[in-house]
């Protein structure tokens, strides 16, 4: 087992990885350091218009950031990025296709086709909340963790009342937590996908939601990815070189 329940990067869960007006993004609090209770979730954010969306806390990073290849075609656009105590970006998110909305397929029958990547800069040592120690690595964990309480965000079961929507996902966020920290058991599955033209495995796994995965790149980031209506199996990932495409 490669990580512990420490691995967990923090506040920007269910996140915030929809598009938001804030700024880049608020610190990850506390990530590593095992916290009580998991983060709690936020309801999505009302999407922005892509015209407002800039990629500034992108450049900001020092670590790749990976999209889908050029095989999609698609429609693509920046979603959020997440810093750390000292204001480093340190994971972040591009979306592919479709715009999901928290009310989406599941809960209107509405067809959405969507895939989104999660970057996670591979960090050996990191500050914590309070500028008192240093948190352990990030780790594929991570990924799968930020890619989970991702798709949540954008889940809605069907007949559910609105009132009982946080509830149902602090539930939903614990067990993703639980799931991204036992990356080898039973409920994950392996699949190999091109990472930079080169064939990565992947920790993989499928719900009534969507679908998450989660790997390692050669370039020393973590990346996680999710989505809902696009097939996982046919995804290809590469680093992106023009942030153009996602303005």
């Amino acid at each position: 087992m490669e990580t512990t329940s420490s691995s967990r990067v923090g506040a920007q869960t269910a996140e915030a990885l929809a598009p938001a007006p804030a700024p880049a993004a608020e610190p990850a609090q506390d990530a590593q350091t095992a916290p009580q209770q998991p983060p709690q979730p936020q309801e999505a954010a009302a999407p922005v218009p892509a015209a407002r969306r800039t990629a500034e806390g992108y450049l900001r990073a020092d670590f790749p950031w990976y999209g889908l290849d050029g095989a999609f075609s698609g429609p693509r656009w920046l979603m959020q990025v997440g810093t750390g105590a000292d204001g480093t970006v340190e994971h972040g998110s591009t979306g592919h296709g479709d715009e999901p909305s928290a009310r989406g397929e599941i809960a209107t029958g509405e067809k959405e086709r969507f895939a989104v990547v999660v970057t996670v800069a591979s960090n050996p040592l990191r500050r914590s909340g309070d500028g008192t120690g240093v948190l352990e690595a990030t780790s594929v964990s991570s990924a799968a963790w930020l890619a989970g309480s991702g798709l949540l965000a954008y889940s809605w079961p069907g007949q559910m009342d609105h009132a009982l929507r946080n509830d149902w996902l602090d539930q939903q966020t614990e067990a993703a937590w639980e799931l991204a920290d036992d990356l080898g058991g039973d409920d994950w599955s392996t699949l190999s996908l091109p990472v930079d033209g080169e064939p990565t495995p992947f920790h993989y796994r499928e719900s009534e939601f969507g679908w998450v995965l989660a790997g390692s790149t050669r370039g020393g980031v973590h990346l996680g990815a999710y989505g809902r209506g696009m097939s996982a199996y046919g995804l290809g990932f590469s680093v992106i070189d023009d942030f153009g495409a996602y303005e």
